[in-house]
């Protein structure tokens, strides 16, 4: 059975009453909920937790690591995201979600600003699948539609992608690469644009389903983690003698 952990700066829901109504219970309680509908092991953490909920012992117990964070990305303390970052390149998966591609995590295993053009105004988005064979998009037709969601638009200042699994366009005219695919280390990373926290956006079947598989997928591979440094010899070695 996967181990999920979902952390959340859980800040929006506690301090304004419009986003508290759309997620009474938490952002990472609601994707927790229909995780464990799924048959996965799943627990959560917060920011405002002891070392923000990341103790090693949760991240050695955490196959996937699933992210969302917006408003308080620099409280995060740099001891836990060199954890975190430790942890993935061990293999451990990692799903960061919608405003998490500006979190400190993300930015250090991506190398780059992250950065992005953004409009908040409610607009429609299409997800449109562009690797249908790709076992994250299983389960999605053609494409997701959300009658709204937050703009994000290109250019998304991060590596090219490995895979390239959603595109959104947007009522406004811009698109965006919404589902994107890493490896770093041993580590899968999955991110996944929806969900502005003022939407229903994790409440969507299909978005549900796209995050179910994105953990799956990002699961870790059952095998010991490489040993590096200095190697002994596998054979002997022939060694001239130079008089």
């Amino acid at each position: 059975m996967v181990k999920v952990t979902v952390w959340n700066e859980y800040r929006h829901e506690r301090n304004d009453s419009k986003i508290a109504a759309v997620y009474p219970e938490g952002i990472h309680n609601q994707i927790a909920g229909f995780l464990k509908e799924e048959g996965m092991d799943v627990a959560t953490a917060t920011l405002d937790e002891p070392e923000h909920g990341l103790t090693e012992e949760v991240l050695n117990n955490t196959d996937v690591l699933v992210w969302w964070g917006h408003i308080a990305h620099k409280e995060v303390s740099d001891e836990i995201v060199n954890r975190v970052h430790r942890r993935v390149l061990q293999g451990m998966g990692l799903v960061v979600l919608h405003s998490g591609h500006m979190s400190k995590i993300f930015m250090k295993l991506m190398g780059t600003s992250c950065d992005l053009k953004w409009r908040d105004v409610g607009e429609k988005e299409r997800l449109w699948v562009m690797n249908p064979s790709h076992p994250i998009a299983e389960g999605i037709g053609e494409y997701i539609e959300l009658d709204q969601e937050e703009m994000y638009g290109t250019h998304f200042d991060v590596p090219a992608p490995e895979e390239l699994i959603f595109v959104g366009w947007f009522e406004g005219g811009n698109v965006f690469p919404s589902g994107c695919t890493y490896r770093r280390g041993n580590g899968k990373i999955f991110y996944f644009q929806p969900g502005h926290e003022a939407y229903p956006t994790y409440y969507h079947p299909e978005i549900q389903r796209v995050i179910v598989n994105g953990v799956r997928w990002a699961e870790p591979t059952k095998r010991a983690y490489p040993v590096y440094g200095n190697s002994k010899e596998l054979e002997t070695i022939k060694r001239e003698v130079l008089l």
